[in-house]
C-alpha cells in the first residue's frame, strides 16, 4: 500500500521558525478537508477538528473542503450531525466532486455559505449497500429494512436543505444523477460558484 506524502510547510514567526503538516497549518486558519471516502477514519478526525474549532471560536466561521467520492452513511450521517450540532456556522466548498455522502455533507453546510467551484460537480444517487450481507434470513430483512429507513432519512435530510420535494428527491436518485455546479445550485444544493477563494485567513495583527 502506497503512502500518501504529506507536505510540510514552515512558518516564521518572532520566535524562530516552526514546521507544521499542510492540514495542521490549515487547521490553525480554520480550514478542513476531506479528499477521499467517507469513512470511519475520516469522520473521526473531521468530527473532533470540528468539535476543536468550535469549543476555540464559537462565533466564527468553520470552512469545510470537500472532494469525495461518498462512502459509508452512518460515517457521513456522524460529519452531518456535527455540523448542525455546533455553535459556528460551516460553510461548505466543493471541488473536484461530492458525491453521495458527500453530497450530503456539502448540502448540510450553512445555507448561503454553500460554493463551489467552477468545474465542481455534485452526484445524487441511491445508498448502495458497502460488502457482503450474510446470515440468518431474518437478520437480512432487518438489515433490508434498515437501509430502507437510512435512505429515506437522507433523502428527507436533502430535502431539508434543498426546498425540493423528498419523492422529487427519491425519483432523481433512483440512477445516478450528475448535476453540473450551476445545475447543483438550480436543485438547491448550493448557494453560490466561486472563482476566488474568499479572505479567511488572519494576517498578524488578527484581524479578518
Amino acid at each position: 500500500m502506497q503512502e500518501t506524502f504529506v507536505p510540510i510547510v514552515i512558518e516564521k514567526t518572532g520566535r524562530g521558525e516552526r514546521a507544521y503538516d499542510i492540514y495542521s497549518r490549515l487547521l490553525k486558519d480554520r480550514i478542513i478537508f476531506l479528499g477521499g471516502g467517507v469513512t470511519d477514519a475520516s469522520a473521526n478526525i473531521l468530527i473532533a477538528q470540528m468539535l476543536f474549532l468550535s469549543n476555540e471560536d464559537s462565533k466564527s466561521d468553520i470552512h469545510f473542503y470537500i472532494n469525495s467520492p461518498g462512502g459509508s452513511i452512518t460515517a457521513g450521517l456522524a460529519v452531518y450531525d456535527t455540523m448542525q450540532f455546533l455553535r459556528c456556522d460551516v460553510a461548505t466548498y466543493c471541488i473536484g466532486q461530492a458525491a453521495s455522502m458527500g453530497a450530503v455533507l456539502m448540502a448540510g453546510g450553512k445555507s448561503g455559505k454553500r460554493f463551489l467551484l467552477s468545474n465542481s460537480r455534485i452526484l445524487l444517487h441511491q445508498p448502495h449497500i458497502m460488502g457482503v450481507l450474510e446470515g440468518p434470513a431474518t437478520d437480512l430483512d432487518i438489515e433490508a429494512r434498515e437501509i430502507l429507513r437510512l435512505r429515506t432519512r437522507i433523502y428527507h435530510i436533502l430535502a431539508n436543505h434543498t426546498g425540493q420535494p423528498p419523492a422529487k428527491i427519491e425519483k432523481d436518485s433512483d440512477r445516478n444523477l450528475w448535476l453540473s455546479a450551476e445545475e447543483s445550485i438550480k436543485y438547491g444544493l448550493a448557494d453560490r460558484i466561486l472563482q476566488k477563494a474568499p479572505e479567511i485567513v488572519k494576517n498578524e495583527q488578527g484581524q479578518q
